[in-house]
């Protein structure tokens, strides 16, 4: 971890993902065991009223994570929460973000985002990761 990070408003490098394919959802529904079909089959998705397939929620989420542990050792992870806001359509490119919105009691919490070229913010969430103390 990057102590220079330890500051509110701080940034972590953001993680720009490729775009979205019909071959992530199928290799994420099998990881995960989320089958839906909605996320891989484009008959369902049109019959429930979507132009095609879209993201699995908790792939974002999965993103999300990858950020973190990227940042911290996975079991300095205390909390980690989401809500879904929108839907990451297929060819979506979404870019995951985290910012410091406060360090206390050697923690640090963080405000989190996945959000579209286009701007659209499809989950935001917090986390919050322990942190180095200072000797």
């Amino acid at each position: 971890m990057s102590t220079a990070l330890l500051t509110v408003g701080a940034e972590l490098a953001p993680l720009a993902l490729p775009p979205i394919s019909r071959a992530t959802l199928a290799l994420f529904a099998g990881a995960s065991g989320d089958h839906n079909p909605i996320h891989i089959d484009l008959d369902n998705a049109q019959s429930a009223g979507f132009d095609d397939v879209f993201a699995q929620g908790m792939l974002s989420m999965a993103y999300l994570g990858r950020l973190l542990t990227g940042w911290v050792p996975q079991h300095d992870i205390r909390s980690f929460a989401v809500r879904f806001t929108a839907i990451t359509p297929i060819h979506g490119q979404p870019t995951c973000t985290a910012t410091v919105t406060a360090v206390e009691d050697g923690l640090a919490t963080l405000a989190l985002a996945v959000t579209l070229t286009d701007g659209t913010s499809t989950l935001l969430g917090t986390a919050v990761v322990a942190v180095p103390s200072e000797n």
